[in-house]
């Protein structure tokens, strides 16, 4: 019997980073997930590789367990790959792992580990046990941000620390992220920040690192049940998003290939007994020549999509450990391949390094580039409008929102 008769990948959260996971699951079995989703992308959810599912509430702590166990009553001939495609989901399903294991197979570490790895304190100092480094940074509270006094230089970078709580605050010049160039900066961005808007929770300030998007690194991992890494992948961000809403976000990733960062991973996360797909985010410090971590993820990006076009599917990887029980050796992924969401308009002009440029000019003529969001292969005549209607709308965000300061450090 052929593996898409047999299970189901249940994807949970931001329709964006779904999309390149039922790509990436189409592509390897013919399957489609059942995303279960709850914000409104037309453009995605008009894809025909996936069954779109709205759950209302599934958000509510009440509601979410009883929900996926109905949804598991309703295809109990399958097995049930449940994934998280944000952090709020990752939460809620190593919250309830021991209830949801009951239906679904769960590639995810239990809920002490998940939230040591997704809290930026205590995951900084548990990797600053095994060499790595990172920007100086300090948490700032809605008790002390009037007195707050920052013990390192601007320019400093200031993000909530509860995105999902801060994504429901709406304020004039709310960002994503904020990068305060002086004192009156800083704390005019704090007064906005906890004066108005509902937003209580601790805000990170961190030491900006200088330099442009393509001093970014993003090191792609994923570990099998048994603890052992089987493959990892390095993506050199070429280009950014800029816009408030989205700042930070990467659009164009170059694969490349660092064996020192990918070792450094490995061993970290095979010492600290992970299991599941990692996200480590870096940039590189032209100060000290030191890559300097920013953050760890345990969901699935859009971006991460640049190690499936660059040859490895992702989501072939946890298929075949947990539904198949294959036996899988070790890869790093080397091959050369350009993934990118934005038009290559915009690629050409807003990519800061020339030789990159060149570099990504020379993918796409010999047909080693991917965007995963324009995919000719799934695209009915509503989803190229809007497809084609998004991608006009990067000319004008670029035009508005970016400058040649630097904004990575996300």
């Amino acid at each position: 019997m052929a593996i898409e008769h047999v299970f189901l990948p249940v994807l949970l959260g931001d329709e964006m980073n779904a999309y390149g996971m039922a790509r990436a699951f189409y592509e390897a079995y013919g399957v489609k997930p059942l995303a279960l989703n709850h914000t409104n992308m037309e453009k995605i959810q008009q894809s025909d590789l996936w069954t779109f599912r709205e759950i209302p509430r599934l958000h509510i702590e009440e509601r979410f367990v009883t929900a996926l166990k109905a949804i598991a009553e309703e295809f109990k001939e399958k097995k049930l790959l449940l994934l998280a495609c944000d952090e709020f989901y990752v939460k809620k399903i190593v919250e309830h792992k021991e209830e949801l294991v009951e239906n679904f197979l769960v590639p995810y570490v239990d809920a002490p580990l998940a939230h040591q790895l997704l809290t930026r304190e205590s995951m900084y100092e548990l990797c600053a046990q095994f060499g790595f480094q990172y920007p100086a940074s300090h948490v700032c509270t809605v008790n002390d941000y009037e007195d707050y006094d920052m013990p390192f230089d601007y320019p400093v970078v200031i993000k909530p620390m509860n995105m999902t709580k801060y994504a429901t605050c709406i304020f004039p010049g709310k960002k994503k992220v904020y990068i305060a160039y002086d004192k009156d900066e800083k704390d005019s961005i704090l007064r906005a920040i906890y004066k108005e808007s509902a937003y209580r929770d601790d805000l990170m300030i961190q030491q900006y690192i200088p330099g442009e998007d393509a001093n970014m690194r993003v090191v792609n991992a994923y570990i099998g049940q048994d603890g052992k890494a089987k493959l990892l992948a390095v993506g050199n961000p070429i280009l950014e998003e800029h816009s408030p809403e989205g700042i930070g976000r990467y659009v164009a990733i170059m694969t490349t290939y660092h064996q020192e960062l990918m070792d450094n991973v490995m061993s970290f996360l095979e010492a600290i007994q992970f299991h599941g797909f990692a996200t480590f985010d870096m940039k590189y410090d032209d100060r000290d020549g030191q890559y300097k971590l920013l953050s760890i993820e345990l969901h699935n990006e859009l971006s991460n999509y640049y190690v499936t076009a660059s040859g490895f599917n992702l989501m072939q990887y946890v298929a075949d450990d947990y539904v198949r029980g294959s036996k899988q050796q070790l890869t790093y992924v080397k091959n050369k391949h350009l993934w990118t969401i934005v038009p290559n308009g915009v690629l050409f002009k807003y990519v800061q390094n020339e030789q990159l440029v060149m570099e990504a000019k020379s993918l796409i003529r010999q047909g080693m580039a991917t965007d995963s969001i324009f995919n000719y292969k799934d695209m009915n005549a509503k989803r190229w409008l809007n497809v084609t209607l998004d991608n006009l709308s990067f000319y004008r965000s670029y035009k508005k929102y970016f400058n040649n300061k630097g904004l990575s450090n996300t």
